[in-house]
């Protein structure tokens, strides 16, 4: 039987929220427009655990698809242009940098995805079973940062995209806000929403991004030659492979916890995993041939010059004509499955930063960050590939010693066991670990991190000869260290 036939009218209703739920109880004044909402399908729970009676969502499909829609943008098409356009790399030696990273790196969201159906526990209300009640707002208020970041990203492509294709009538900062609302709108329903929402979107994505590499896929063959090919960039391009996969991982299960606990971890597991891989890969290889390509095409050059890579994209499609700049509108709008869901994990996230947060209702955040992102993907847009190189080489230290430190909890000291996470706790601080264990191992990992690093405004000793290897260092150093401390914590507290 296949997942749709599976699904039962308590699956949809699971995701409709009692009115008795957190956020209405706080305000009785806004409990009428907040009935209202929900009267439209908005979601109003937030972060709480949701109950295994409302865990009833047999259409695991979904799980694939929220990923694979996630993936399937001009995101991880400019991520690849980084390969070749600046770090000098071939075409060839691209390819198989993501292709060896991307199998490795999409792991750990596919594994942290099945915490959603097994435990009702959202990603970053997860992390609370290792960091503690108060010391995981360290790892929140990270993670905010990341998926902010890539939302900005969105946002940037999205608008100079637009303007692109207006010849300059619209400029990129009215396309940026043009985008941010529009992603606001699709994450303000909530989990019910997005899930239907990235069930068909990416359809139009693919759509667009193959008749853009049919109309300019002759240029393609035209590669610049390899500059840069050395062991050391090579290792660096991998670091932003795997800042840009590895991150999703603090978010993975807030995509789940609506999924029956009957499945079975594997099939949450293969969802993710093929729904992350199988567009990321391809993608990010066409990007590293456009970036190898735009070098010693004037016409494509000439509109990164313009407009960054949303001018390159309509650059492609000129031969199209009016049809090709539909395609293009088409690409610009491609970010919003990547951007709205974002958006939910971000109020989610928001949530968590402080306690007395949980009394807001969720979907207040995500125009909190839509107000803030858009003026600052309006600055980030004046230098786009110097800001998208720095954040994600930063943001993949950071999520690989969270991974690294969760991974050695669950697996060393809660046996890999959900059970062990009881939700009951959540809000509970005697009832969590301190956290000291883990932000000590997580923050003496960085002391190696910092000499491996290489960024545009500092490069480590080490990381001249190696190149950066920031992010291995921190995943591999983080668990090391995490075992010892947390064995001796334990002796002290056995929580």
């Amino acid at each position: 039987m296949s997942d749709g036939a599976k699904s039962r009218p308590s699956t949809i209703a699971a995701t409709d929220i009692d009115l008795a739920e957190s956020q209405m109880q706080s305000s009785s004044k806004m409990a009428p427009y907040l009935a209202k909402l929900t009267s439209w399908g908005v979601e109003i729970r937030g972060v709480k655990p949701v109950p295994l009676e409302e865990r009833v969502d047999k259409r695991f499909i979904n799980v694939f698809f929220v990923w694979f829609t996630m993936s399937t943008n001009v995101l991880p098409i400019i991520t690849g242009i980084l390969g070749t356009f600046i770090f000098g790399l071939s075409l060839r030696d691209c390819a198989l940098i993501i292709l060896f990273f991307s199998l490795v790196c999409t792991v750990p969201a596919a594994y942290f995805s099945t915490f959603g159906s097994r435990t009702g526990l959202r990603q970053m209300l997860q992390a609370r079973y290792t960091f503690g009640f108060y010391l995981c707002s360290i790892i929140v208020l990270l993670n905010l940062a990341t998926i902010s970041g890539f939302g900005i990203i969105s946002c940037v492509l999205g608008g100079s995209t637009l303007a692109a294709v207006s010849d300059g009538e619209i400029d990129s900062t009215v396309g940026i806000v043009i985008i941010g609302l529009v992603g606001l709108f699709v994450s303000f329903g909530g989990y019910r929403f997005i899930h239907e929402f990235e069930r068909y979107s990416w359809i139009v994505a693919l759509l667009a991004i193959t008749i853009t590499t049919g109309v300019g896929g002759n240029k393609l063959w035209n590669q610049a030659q390899d500059t840069h090919s050395t062991p050391a960039t090579i290792v660096s391009f991998g670091g932003v492979i795997a800042g840009f996969l590895i991150p999703w991982a603090a978010m993975a299960s807030d995509f789940s916890v609506y999924c029956d606990p009957s499945v079975s971890t594997f099939r949450i597991f293969a969802y993710t995993y093929a729904g992350l891989f199988v567009p990321t890969v391809p993608l990010m290889v066409l990007g590293a041939a456009i970036g190898g390509a735009t070098v010693a095409n004037p016409a494509w050059a000439e509109g990164y010059e313009k407009y960054n890579v949303g001018g390159v994209l309509e650059a492609m499609l000129k031969p199209a004509g009016g049809f090709g700049k539909f395609v293009a509108v088409l690409l610009s709008l491609s970010v919003l499955g990547n951007l709205s869901a974002g958006m939910y994990s971000i109020s989610l996230s928001f949530q968590l930063l402080v306690p007395v947060f949980v009394r807001v209702p969720r979907f207040l955040f995500s125009i909190v960050y839509a107000v803030v992102s858009i003026p600052i993907a309006v600055y980030a847009a004046r230098s786009f590939f110097e800001s998208l190189e720095n954040f994600i080489y930063l943001i993949s230290y950071w999520s690989a010693a969270y991974v690294s430190v969760v991974a050695a909890e669950h697996f060393f000291f809660r046996g890999a066991d959900p059970a062990s996470y009881d939700p009951k706790h959540w809000d509970q601080p005697s009832k969590l670990p301190s956290g000291i264990s883990a932000v000590l191992a997580a923050g003496l990992s960085m002391g190696l991190v910092v000499p491996c690093a290489s960024q545009v405004w500092y490069t480590g000793p080490l990381a001249q000869t190696t190149g950066d290897i920031g992010f291995e260092v921190a995943l591999i150093l983080s668990a090391i260290l995490y075992i010892p401390i947390r064995w001796l914590e334990l002796k002290w507290r056995p929580i």
